[in-house]
């Protein structure tokens, strides 16, 4: 029996992260995050697309559609083209499909940037620079075949799978350990429905290793603090709930994986708030709570209940429109156990060679109808860009920030989508 073109395509399962995207995802829910890079030239589309389509063949992982099956989604190879188009819309909004030739990601450009935004059950964020610098090597080398020797680069061995790392490194037998206090919610008008205001808040590195060093504080330790800060003098309201703040936590640096699919957790600091009045007490309760948090008992404990949750027998046999209703309406709440996340990606490493061709890098996240703030942060050469995603009309929390840390004598910089007011001016 000839076999049809649908049954000859390859196919794996989603990742156990990647199961509950595609089930609680929407357009207020969109699940996506988006990574940019700032070129020293305008972008020329036809190059782009073409460095596109061979990054494609490189990381073919993210050549797949999504279908669905019975009882969950899963991961199909994607025979089309991937559609490269001029940025109009605001960041990390929700990928419909159907208008992306099937594609979980998105590739736009505007001027001298090149953006892409990703859905977040097809990869994680370490994942996503791996493929995103992969596009933009090639659209220089395009670009400027005279400069660079695709030779040098491409000699070097290309190694991933796309396992589910986090089947083979969980625990069975590690036990939870979830805080079931609700978070404090920012409080605030909302902008219009649609928009997102994104706030880039660019930093002297140096000047901040100093003032981390002064502290005996890492950068995420010190910038989580700051956040805190800013929230509790410009939105805490009068509330007895804790400000939660979600960490997310490359799982390779703790555990064996070559994958490029989701392996990825978190932790969550629950910072009561009657006892941190002061930015140097709530400092000392971030920096001992990421130390009693950031091991690997914990860690492991964190993401073995997640899979096995995930692996719940009455979970995995409930068909998958049931557990689309289950799941949206359970995410609703569960939501309310976050106050806002902070996900640091860290160093951007580029060969020396591209450096030059290259200002900066950029991250962002989706914010959402309840964590109506997210934050995320990278770092490039002499830079780190703190980023806030945002959905509130005001922006106190943002100018917080930016002031707390020019008071300290660390020079920032703003740049933003013009969504809200120039948090640099003075009041």
């Amino acid at each position: 029996m000839l076999k049809t073109k649908r049954e000859n395509l390859k196919w794996r399962r989603l990742d156990n992260s990647a199961k509950i995207f595609p089930i609680s995802t929407g357009k207020k829910y969109s699940t996506v995050f988006r990574l940019s890079a700032l070129l020293k030239e305008k972008i020329e589309p036809e190059i782009l697309r073409k460095a596109t389509e061979m990054a494609l063949e490189r990381y073919k992982n993210f050549k797949v559609r999504m279908k669905p099956g019975f009882f969950w989604y899963y991961l199909e190879e994607n025979t089309k083209k991937p559609i490269i188009e001029e940025e109009k819309d605001y960041p990390c909004k929700y990928i419909d499909p159907k208008r992306n030739n099937d594609y979980l990601f998105k590739i736009t450009y505007f001027d001298k940037k090149i953006n892409i935004d990703i859905f977040h059950a097809l990869t994680d964020g370490g994942s996503g620079v791996v493929f995103f610098r992969e596009i933009i090597y090639l659209y220089l080398e395009l670009k400027h075949p005279e400069i660079f020797s695709k030779e040098e680069r491409f000699a070097r061995k290309i190694d991933y799978t796309t396992e589910d790392s986090y089947i083979k490194n969980y625990n069975k037998h590690a036990k939870g350990n979830s805080s079931n206090k609700k978070a404090y919610i920012l409080k605030g008008k909302k902008i219009k429905l649609g928009a997102i205001s994104a706030i880039h808040e660019i930093i002297d590195l140096k000047a901040l290793k100093e003032e981390c060093q002064k502290n005996e504080a890492t950068i995420t330790q010190y910038l989580t603090a700051v956040l805190i800060y800013s929230i509790y003098k410009e939105n805490y309201k009068n509330s007895k709930k804790p400000i939660k703040v979600c960490i997310p936590v490359n799982l390779k640096k703790y555990f064996p994986s070559k994958t490029m699919s989701n392996f990825f957790s978190y932790i969550t600091l629950i910072a009561n708030m009657e006892e941190l009045d002061s930015f140097e007490k709530i400092l000392e309760f971030v920096k001992n709570d990421f130390k009693k948090r950031l091991t690997q008992e914990e860690i492991m404990k964190t993401m073995s209940s997640n899979v096995k949750l995930g692996n719940n027998i009455f979970i995995k046999t409930i068909p998958l429109e049931l557990k689309k209703i289950i799941v949206r309406l359970s995410y609703i709440e569960i939501r309310k156990y976050t106050t806002i996340t902070f996900s640091n990606i860290g160093r951007i490493g580029i060969i020396g060679k591209y450096q030059p061709y290259i200002d900066n890098f950029f991250m962002l996240i989706a914010p959402e109808p309840v964590e109506k703030i997210k934050c995320s942060g990278c770092t490039f050469e002499d830079k780190m860009v703190f980023t806030f995603t945002s959905i509130l009309k005001d922006n106190s929390i943002e100018k917080r920030f930016y002031k707390f840390l020019k008071e300290k004598g660390i020079e920032v910089k703003i740049e933003s989508n013009g969504v809200l007011d120039d948090i640099s001016k003075e009041n």
